[in-house]
């Protein structure tokens, strides 16, 4: 059996992996998009996947917000929860009005999803791009910014499943799975979308993103180098019978 070179050895970096040369070039760019009351992990965990794999691979990453001040985790309208300074901030390196030119789109989720108005220059944002991306990657309830936007109609798609009430009924075109730890929708003609189940689950889409369009040994070095034991299994989600949502009408 061949060995897998470490990514980030000197063999790695100077013998990247080779793709079949039938297989399209991978995408180098890519955009997050991030708003006030972000979910962390769903951008951070995606985010640090792809930093290992750009040890490999040059790359390029885009930060976008409404402005370049320091965006929190913290959502700016009041909540449920109890009041907490706890949170985290990120440094956008690019605004909604000044973007880049990105080839994958990262979509997280997160209570401020719900901010109509801090969430409207981000919509209108990914309308302005959706359909000249070559992939977009949406975690949590990420998908329900698209499916909001009518951009998932007729498109199968998942989400949170602790929010799969809230979440659903945004979009009531979309081919919800309810099952699922992630999906993969490459409906001829318009944007592949991958959508992951809640919070953690973006790191696994994030893999299965990386093992479809960089290689299984890439994908399995990266795993090792995180020391993270991955979901290989997109069907694998125990969570949708721990919220009450594995059977339905949507499947």
């Amino acid at each position: 059996m061949e060995d897998v070179p470490v990514l980030g050895s000197s063999q790695a970096l100077s013998s990247p992996p080779k793709l079949p040369r039938s297989t399209p070039l991978p995408p180098t760019r890519y955009g997050v998009v991030v708003f006030p009351g972000f979910q962390a992990l769903e951008v951070f965990g995606p985010l640090s996947t792809l930093n290992v794999l750009s040890r490999d691979y040059s790359m390029e990453l885009a930060v976008m917000a409404e402005s370049l001040t320091p965006v929190s985790t913290n959502p700016e309208q009041p909540s449920t929860f109890v009041s907490s300074s706890f949170g985290q901030e990120i440094v956008p390196t690019h605004t909604f009005t000044n973007p880049p030119e990105v080839e994958v789109l990262i979509i997280p989720g997160g209570y401020g999803t719900r901010n109509k108005e801090k969430m409207a220059p981000v919509e209108s944002y990914i309308r302005s791009v959706f359909f000249d991306l070559k992939y977009a990657i949406t975690i949590c309830t990420g998908s329900a910014v698209l499916a909001g936007m009518g951009l998932l109609d007729h498109r199968r798609a998942t989400t949170n499943k602790c929010t799969w009430s809230l979440v659903t009924p945004l979009g009531p075109k979309v081919n919800w799975v309810r099952k699922a730890r992630w999906v993969v929708d490459d409906t001829p003609g318009v944007t592949p979308v991958w959508s992951s189940s809640g919070v953690s689950a973006g790191i696994d889409v994030t893999f299965a993103f990386i093992q479809t369009l960089y290689g299984a040994g890439t994908a399995e070095s990266v795993a090792n180098v995180m020391e993270y034991d991955r979901h290989l299994d997109d069907k694998w989600d125990p969570f949708a019978g721990v919220w009450g949502v594995s059977t339905g009408d949507l499947d």
